[in-house]
């Protein structure tokens, strides 16, 4: 016999228990007991006298939004990057990045001064920034 004669072996078969044999009647999982029985044992969260893992770790409160939240930006934001007579859409804010997205809206906020005349579309107003782009004689389109 040589080398390139050899055949390889079948592979060993899977022992069955609880069929007769040396194997047979306890199946080799003892007499009586939690463990002897069918689906018995104690289960992967068990952790003896221990409190088990998912009782000692902090659990979430209270109650988070499925749904995003508005893009804000302030007045003071609007001032510090734009000239006069700029206008300022969602797209335009996106782009010198003062918001990250513009789903589901952009809203802009009352927060600081404003002295430049600007022009607004398509964007969320609160009643205080309306007032103060008005008064700085600014426009406000499409709301």
């Amino acid at each position: 016999m040589q080398l390139h004669q050899l055949k390889p072996s079948k592979k060993k078969a899977k022992k069955r228990v609880g069929r007769g044999g040396p194997h047979g009647t306890t199946a080799t999982r003892g007499t009586k007991g939690q463990k002897a029985r069918s689906g018995g044992g104690k289960g992967k969260s068990f952790e003896g006298t221990k409190t088990p893992l998912f009782r000692r770790t902090p659990k979430l409160r209270g109650f988070k939004s499925i749904y995003d939240k508005n893009n804000v930006v302030n007045v003071s934001a609007l001032e510090n990057n734009f000239q006069d007579g700029d206008i300022i859409s969602a797209k335009i804010l996106l782009k010198k990045g003062l918001i990250s997205k513009i789903k589901p809206r952009v809203k802009i906020l009352g927060n600081g001064d404003l002295t430049k005349k600007i022009i607004i579309e398509e964007c969320a107003i609160s009643k205080n920034a309306e007032e103060k782009i008005k008064k700085a004689g600014g426009e406000i389109r499409n709301i």
